[in-house]
């Protein structure tokens, strides 16, 4: 039987239920059942199965009638609907833990609340603060609700980086300090680069962003980043701002991309909006601003009232925007793995409620619906396979997991209005979803009230 293969506990459960509600007498147990399963080891739906969770792990996947319930479980009626793993941001931010610009006090953990009611379950904070460790233990430890942590240190730029040798220790520094990778910022020289590369692999760290224009996109692919992140490493390269990209000016990069196992986060919507290729009645319609504050909203405003910057090309941004879509189907087309990401909370991209603008444009160029679930799954507990057991919807996985009303294979749309989600084993209902947001809402416009 297929529901067994690697599941010792899976098997005992069937001919002991005993056990499972011996220790549930300390540990709740919440089973969804009768649910389609997408586990995301393939595109194959298991159907009419039962999902046992304890804690923050599922212990068993099986078929619903040869699995029994435990007695005192929670048991989440999952006819009708599907369950897949909860989804991953992979270039996410989070504010910081103390004030800061003037914003509300409650806004980090409106934002950490928004990641989940978007289905987001891990964030790859690319953008570390003071104290930002205590947030992620917090989280952790069930003090504070919010999606799991994998965090990026300050920034890596001409700012922080002095010389070589400073550069090194900063990277021992940082692996001391217990971040997760070292985020990189433009502005280093290629020396700089090329001395953080190698602390970084002697320190064992990753480190991944932006690629400085000293150094290209080819020597940070060969030099180990983790990930290319928002392809405007590619766009310089290929001169890809105002001219039409063809498959062989493109072939070179997938190429060596692919042979270096690099990974790409294309975060294409939001780098719409930046190089100026978004349309700005279709961004002020986006019913997620309710839930940003006036004084962020104002910002991303201004940005479009006189839009500039390294990444603006204006008049020829369509031009630049069709490349990076060509440029993500070929690395897709190529094999290159596609990480899920949208550089919230950033211009016009609220934290989780982003995937419903990032995922049509995936689809857009080509990719899959599965390899679209992939990149934000099964994908993302393979890149931090080495910290934590996830992304499938298996026994032994991290308890994260998304319940919605349509089959996603089919429509995307199902994911971004889910019935449910559970992150490491804490189940939040539509109903407690709900209630978030509209808390949120609420606070929001209260504030604008008292700012007159």
């Amino acid at each position: 039987m297929r529901w067994l293969s690697g599941v010792l506990l899976g098997a005992l459960l069937l001919v002991a239920g005993w056990q499972l509600q011996a220790e549930s007498a300390q540990h709740s147990v919440i089973v969804f059942d009768q649910v389609q399963v997408l586990p995301m080891d393939s595109a194959e739906l298991l159907s009419n199965q039962r999902v046992l969770v304890q804690g923050d792990r599922i212990v068993a996947v099986a078929p619903a009638a040869e699995l029994a319930i435990p007695e005192g479980a929670k048991v989440i009626d999952g006819r009708g609907r599907y369950l897949l793993p909860g989804l991953a941001e992979m270039h996410g931010h989070v504010p910081p833990m103390v004030d800061f610009s003037g914003m509300p006090a409650r806004y980090l953990d409106d934002v950490l609340k928004l990641y989940l009611a978007g289905g987001v379950t891990t964030v790859r904070g690319m953008l570390g603060h003071e104290h930002q460790l205590r947030l992620k233990d917090d989280i952790a430890s069930g003090k504070r609700l919010g999606p799991t942590l994998y965090l990026a240190g300050p920034s890596f730029n001409q700012h922080t980086v002095t010389s070589p040798e400073q550069a090194r220790e900063r990277v021992r520094q940082h692996k001391s300090e217990g971040w997760d990778l070292l985020k990189i910022h433009p502005g280093l020289s290629l020396a700089q680069y090329q001395a953080i590369a190698a602390e970084a692999k002697q320190q064992g760290i990753d480190f991944a962003g932006h690629v400085p224009a000293a150094v290209g996109v080819e020597q940070a692919i060969q030099l180990g980043s983790r990930t290319i992140d928002h392809l405007d490493g590619y766009m310089a390269a290929l001169g890809g701002f105002d001219r039409e990209l063809s498959q062989d000016d493109m072939a070179g990069l997938v190429a060596l991309t692919k042979a270096h196992g690099v990974a790409v986060v294309p975060t294409q919507a939001l780098w719409e909006t930046i190089i100026g290729a978004a349309d700005r009645e279709a961004l002020e319609s986006f019913e997620e601003l309710k839930y940003m504050p006036a004084r962020v909203l104002s910002g991303w405003r201004r940005y479009l009232d006189s839009a500039s910057g390294a990444y603006y090309t204006g008049e020829t941004a369509a031009i630049h925007a069709a490349n990076r879509q060509r440029l993500l189907s070929a690395l897709y087309q190529a094999g290159v793995t596609i990480l899920m990401g949208t550089d919230a909370p950033q211009l016009y991209s609220v934290p989780g409620l982003s995937l419903r603008r990032e995922l049509p444009l995936m689809a857009a160029a080509g990719m899959s619906h599965y390899d679209i679930l992939r990149s934000g799954t099964v994908l993302v507990g393979e890149y931090f396979g080495d910290q934590d057991t996830f992304g499938l919807v298996k026994a032994g996985h991290r308890a994260d997991l998304l319940l919605v009303d349509s089959n996603p294979l089919d429509d995307l749309s199902g994911l971004y209005h889910p019935a449910g989600v559970m992150v490491r084993g804490q189940w939040l209902s539509r109903q407690a979803l709900d209630a978030m947001l509209d808390e949120i809402a609420t606070a929001r416009q209260q504030e604008n009230q008292e700012r007159g």
